[in-house]
């Protein structure tokens, strides 16, 4: 679960990171990511569900909260132990069955760049190509400056622009796939959501 987690936030960066070099577009293709890149933009709170699908066909459901620049949960449903907290510094991975936490600096992450402000998908370096389909429309991309391994896939519902979910291959093949639903945007989220976890709060057995 530990390892599916981390496939979780490492595709996140691709849904505000994603990007190739500039000048090697169609002029209809700048045109879509530049669409997909003012759509991210207009996102500054975001809140749902998510399903999350591992390379076993195993399923697990959460709930998650992002609000940019910095902060986000990601909060998995029993019996999975999981806890993402990012509170705009530092990301921290909970497994509360374990009473362990793992902590990255957000700098340090990708999460640095899908949590910020400003999401330029055509300036980048990172997209391998774009499909589009009669309701979706696909963006591929490797990871970013090696700091993870494999490819990120993330589909956008047409023709509304919504980011539904994103499919993670990691360097073993191995594939996870996140999928959001019952997504809101534009809501206030308390900013106590967004505290990282203590293990002083784990309960004692």
């Amino acid at each position: 679960m530990h390892r599916f987690a981390l496939a979780l936030i490492f595709g996140l960066l691709a849904a505000q990171s994603l990007m190739a070099a500039p000048g090697t577009y169609s002029a209809a293709d700048r045109a879509e990511l530049d669409r997909v890149s003012a759509y991210l933009n207009t996102i500054k709170t975001m809140k749902g569900g998510f399903v999350q699908i591992d390379p076993n066909g195993d399923t697990d459901q959460g709930t998650f909260e992002i609000s940019k620049p910095g902060r986000m949960r990601f909060e998995y449903k029993p019996p999975a132990p999981t806890l993402i907290v990012s509170d705009g510094k530092t990301v921290a991975v909970a497994n509360t069955r374990l009473k362990t936490i793992d902590s990255y600096p957000l700098d340090q992450t990708p999460l640095d760049l899908i949590l910020g402000d400003k999401v330029d998908l055509a300036g980048s370096h990172e997209i391998v190509g774009i499909a589009r389909q009669q309701d979706a429309f696909i963006v591929k991309a490797r990871s970013r400056g090696g700091r993870t391994q494999g490819n990120i896939t993330l589909t956008f519902a047409e023709p509304e622009l919504e980011l539904r979910q994103w499919t993670v291959i990691d360097n073993q093949g191995l594939q996870t796939t996140v999928a959001l639903r019952d997504v809101q945007t534009g809501i206030d989220i308390p900013a106590s959501l967004f505290v990282l976890p203590d293990k002083k709060a784990f309960k004692q057995n």
